[in-house]
C-alpha cells in the first residue's frame, strides 16, 4: 500500500507527517501571545478569516533552542474541528512511500520518543514517522 508523506525539517532534522494530516503548508505573520497557555503554544494566528493555533514544536519536543520559533513556516492539521499551525524549520516534498513502517531501533530522547510512530525507508535514507496528533498534545499529554 502507498502512501503520500511530506518532508519536513524539524529542529534540524528531517523527519516525514502523513500527507493526509496535512491541510496547508503557509507562511506566519504575527502572533498574538495567549496567556496561561501551555508551554508548546506559542501563541494565535489569524489565517483566510481563521484563528489558529500556534504550536512552538521545539517546545512540544521539549527541545530548547535558540532557534525556536524563527521559522515562520507551519503545516496547518486540524484536529477535533480546529485548525493548528505547527512550526516547523522547513517543508521540503510530497512523496509516495509503499514500504512499510518500520519500529525505531535507536535511541530518541524523551519528545521524539513521543511523537514517534516509526521509520520509514525512502532511497537510501530512513526518516522517522512522527505523529501529528502526538505534537499537537505536547508534553504534558504524557504526564497525564
Amino acid at each position: 500500500m502507498s502512501e503520500l508523506l511530506l518532508i519536513v525539517t524539524l529542529a534540524g532534522e528531517r523527519i516525514m507527517i502523513p500527507a493526509t494530516d496535512v491541510e496547508s503548508v503557509v507562511e506566519l505573520d504575527s502572533l498574538i501571545p495567549v496567556p496561561r497557555a501551555a508551554p508548546h503554544v506559542a501563541g494565535l494566528a489569524a489565517l483566510r478569516s481563521r484563528v489558529l493555533t500556534v504550536i512552538d514544536c521545539f517546545a512540544s519536543l521539549e527541545l530548547s533552542s535558540e532557534d525556536a520559533m524563527r521559522s515562520k513556516q507551519a503545516i496547518i492539521v486540524e484536529a477535533d474541528g480546529h485548525p493548528y499551525a505547527l512550526v516547523v524549520d522547513s517543508v521540503e516534498d510530497v512523496v509516495e512511500v509503499s514500504t512499510e513502517i518500520r519500529p525505531v531501533r535507536t535511541s530518541l530522547s524523551g519528545g521524539w520518543r513521543r511523537v514517534a510512530r516509526g521509520m520509514i525507508e525512502v532511497g537510501d535514507g530512513m526518516f522517522l514517522l512522527v505523529d501529528t496528533q502526538a505534537l499537537l498534545a505536547g508534553p504534558m499529554a504524557q504526564a497525564a
